[in-house]
């Protein structure tokens, strides 16, 4: 490698064809550019890859997991309970309704939350479980509803789908999971409520946007579980604008006040040819993942493990841990690397680090094993835009200036 040699190698850009432009364009000439068909035709593709009845597409993974806190009645008084180690956008939506923010610590040397703990922070104000699919793989769900199982006896519901559940309800943060499996099973089969993300940088992008899924085993009217999430999305209005669109059919009632929160035919455009690419999509990133792994778990770099006889992850994000570092020595050698025209990232910065959670009571030194797998996390560049020579010139670069140790 030319040791002078510098590219540019984003970390996640956009994955857009001249496809998604035409279809997009066809939206624009249709004279219909908010929510209406395509995104009808989008949810019913994204309820048939999953492999579920419905889908709601929304603006966003955030809104989609407040809608649903909101639809299974949390509130005030109500605890819910995640990892410490996430987005923000997982754990605000908590106080956003109202119900007050439980953080469980990983597990260590794992990104995900430390599973023999979950079952203790339950409470009698237990209502939900957001697990997090950190990077595209799925958390081990079997844990997370022994869990819930073994504290079933201090469920109390407040409301008639509460009851329907009669235990506390799992929703799945998986704004980076969208096409992960596990045990045969695709990420929205597992979780009751499963929330995922199309924002710019996600495997499949409509810009903005986010969907939600339910399991088909839940004994839920689907038809009115679709119509709530409809109704919080569109102001509480009861009837839509394509259905205004009907000649005399302008009258509507507002039976709640609701939120604007909905998707575009312009978004789900672009989503649906995103969605006709996208198993290719994850095979390339499986190859990128391979090359990845080949090149650096020689060196004693620990990683994410997306892959296993029983695992398939989404490859959304390349995580990378290196050994005996500080959160300096980090943040230099991420400075390196964007010298050499490689954008790398952190993935992520624990909550009760931020100044938002820190106001909420949050300290970090309760939660140390998390600040441990941040402390030395570095995510690599991961996107299907990529060439080989763009990941051997990444691998090398990254070998050269942890090997060189000035840091």
């Amino acid at each position: 490698m030319n040791s002078t040699e510098i590219r540019n190698i984003p970390f996640s850009p956009p994955d857009i064809t001249e496809a998604e432009i035409e279809e997009v364009v066809s939206a624009l000439k249709s004279g219909w550019i908010t929510t209406g068909p395509k995104t009808k035709e989008f949810e019913k593709r994204i309820a048939e890859y999953v492999g579920t009845n419905k889908a709601v597409c929304l603006n966003s993974a955030t809104s989609a997991m407040e809608l649903t806190l909101r639809i299974l009645g949390v509130g005030p008084g109500d605890e819910v309970i995640t990892s410490a180690y996430t987005y923000t956008a997982t754990a605000s939506v908590i106080d956003h309704v109202g119900a007050k923010i439980v953080l469980v610590d990983t597990a260590p040397d794992s990104f995900e939350m430390d599973y023999s703990k979950l079952a203790e922070a339950i409470t009698e104000r237990t209502k939900v479980v957001i697990p997090v699919d950190l990077a595209g793989k799925m958390c081990d769900y079997e844990r997370i509803y022994e869990a819930v199982e073994s504290k079933k006896h201090l469920f109390k519901p407040n409301n008639e789908i509460q009851e329907v559940f009669n235990r506390i309800i799992v929703m799945a943060d998986a704004a980076h999971a969208f096409g992960a499996e596990q045990n045969g099973k695709k990420c929205g089969q597992v979780a009751d409520f499963t929330c995922y993300s199309f924002h710019a940088v996600k495997n499949l992008t409509t810009a903005e946007g986010g969907a939600v899924v339910w399991r088909n085993e839940l004994n839920l009217d689907d038809e009115e579980v679709y119509k709530q999430y409809m109704l919080y999305s569109l102001h509480g209005q009861s009837k839509d604008a394509l259905a205004k669109t009907q000649k005399g059919a302008w009258e509507y009632d507002i039976v709640y006040p609701g939120y604007k929160c909905n998707m575009t035919d312009i978004m789900a455009s672009i989503g649906l040819v995103q969605l006709d690419r996208y198993e290719n999509q994850l095979e390339r990133r499986r190859e990128i993942i391979e090359l990845y792994d080949e090149a650096l778990l020689p060196l004693g770099i620990q990683i994410i493990r997306h892959y296993n006889l029983n695992t398939r992850s989404s490859g959304h994000l390349y995580l990378t841990r290196i050994p005996n570092i500080n959160e300096r020595e980090r943040n230099n050698i991420i400075l390196k690397m964007a010298q050499k025209g490689i954008s790398c990232n952190v993935h992520y910065k624990p909550l009760p680090m931020l100044t938002a959670y820190k106001k909420l009571g949050f300290h970090i030194g309760d939660y140390q094993n998390a600040f441990n797998m941040y402390k030395n996390e570095i995510s690599l560049p991961l996107h299907t835009s990529m060439s080989n020579d763009d990941i051997k010139f990444v691998i090398e670069t990254f070998k050269g200036i942890i090997s060189n140790r000035q840091l």
